[in-house]
């Protein structure tokens, strides 16, 4: 076996930092927690570390080939994996109901697998791979859009007992069309007056139309003190 070049070498990190250069400049560009540098910095880790270990098995195999142990290759490369699965979850962050994060911690585990890809020679595959990454960052969010889909919130709801009723309220939200996937009660015995939390589910393309007509109908209902929809 013969023991890569300086050249082999400098061409596998050089085109790690392109493809790490690539994929990171679109979650820079939308602000994303894990932006331009951490991309390149984690492809061309992960290049660097799969070289050693091609470096090392040829050296190791060559020093042991009368011998019985076989030096296996992939296991820097999966320690790397593994590793870059804690980088990943220090980018995926909860705003009170909604979760932020994903899509950029994908991104550092994929551009990490493109680093493994480049730093064993494998260019085609790694290129296919940023060809694809590219198309998925940038083309599909297009067509995201158009898919329907269902959008979840919270609507709270605080009337006086005597005049409305948790029944008038349920009702009036699912003759508008919303479904009520759970329902939460508190009373205030004080203040006599009752807070009803639903978790709803509509689509997202009504979102808009429905929350504000679901809104005003229930401000207009008599005994109701406060209406929030978050």
């Amino acid at each position: 076996m013969t023991s890569l070049s300086l050249w082999e070498m400098s061409l596998r990190v050089f085109a790690a930092f392109v493809a790490g250069a690539v994929v990171g400049w679109e979650r820079e560009s939308h602000g994303r927690p894990a932006g331009l540098r951490t991309t390149i910095l984690a492809c061309v880790a992960s290049a660097v570390a799969m070289i050693l270990s091609v470096v090392l098995f040829d050296q190791s195999a060559t020093t042991s080939a009368s011998g019985s142990w076989r030096p296996d290759p992939a296991r820097l490369g999966a320690g790397i994996l593994t590793g870059i699965g804690f980088l990943g979850a220090g980018t995926i962050l909860r705003h009170a109901d909604s979760i932020r994060g994903v899509t950029t911690a994908a991104t550092l585990w994929f551009v990490t697998v493109l680093g493994l890809a480049f730093g064993t020679g494998e260019f085609g595959l790694g290129f296919l791979g940023v060809g694809l990454a590219l198309i998925t960052l940038y083309v599909l969010p297009r067509f995201e859009k158009g898919i329907p889909s269902d959008w979840y919130a919270k609507l709270s709801v605080t009337f006086r007992t005597p005049n409305f009723t948790t029944a008038q309220i349920k009702e009036r939200i699912e003759n508008a069309g919303v479904i009520i996937k759970s329902l939460r009660l508190s009373f205030d015995r004080e203040k006599q007056c009752e807070t009803v939390v639903c978790e709803v589910k509509l689509k997202r393309s009504e979102v808009y139309e429905l929350s504000t007509k679901l809104l005003a109908e229930l401000a207009r209902c008599d005994g109701v003190l406060r209406v929030q929809w978050s």
